[in-house]
């Protein structure tokens, strides 16, 4: 199963969380948005996501959406420097792989990819490490869809308890 989940940046909370059974990432942009945007009843202004994610439709349509796209379209080596964008406007000639690459290489848009690590993969990270889940207990999708929002909703109501959101009883 492939489980995903959209994360707000400055929180740590998941907004959206989905499971598939389908392992390309890329067919799973599309859901995900709808899914936040019903939930949340707005549109996000920007999607940071892994090459895995990266197709010239999903840019294209999130930015039919007005959603900022920030998707390598190439994996990325650890560590590896990138090399600065030329300056000067993107080239509107450029296709949407070489503007997508481009505009990673910026200042703001090597920025704003680099909060995905700050972002979505501490989440990843305290779910399997602090929480200790490795794998998926139940079996079938909607079992696994049903494992997985319990498990997202813990991590919501860990975050809000450590940033001192408080419930107060009514009598």
């Amino acid at each position: 199963y492939n489980a995903q989940a959209a994360v707000d940046a400055s929180s740590q909370v998941i907004v959206a969380a989905d499971v598939s059974n389908k392992s390309v990432d890329k067919n799973h942009i599309k859901p995900m948005i709808g899914k936040i945007m019903e939930l949340t009843d707005e549109v996000p202004k920007e999607v940071s996501a892994d090459a895995g994610y990266f197709s010239s439709e999903n840019v294209e349509w999130l930015k039919d959406q007005e959603v900022e796209a920030f998707i390598a379209p190439d994996k990325q080596k650890h560590n590896k420097k990138a090399e600065m964008a030329p300056r000067g406007r993107i080239p509107c000639s450029l296709s949407v792989i070489d503007r997508m690459r481009r505009k990673l290489r910026t200042k703001q848009g090597g920025r704003k990819y680099k909060l995905r690590k700050q972002t979505v993969e501490p989440v990843f990270g305290q779910i399997k490490g602090a929480r200790g889940f490795r794998q998926f207990l139940l079996r079938g999708l909607e079992k696994v869809k049903g494992e997985w929002s319990l498990i997202c909703t813990a991590h919501n109501l860990l975050k809000l308890y450590s940033a001192g959101f408080t419930v107060s009883a009514r009598s």
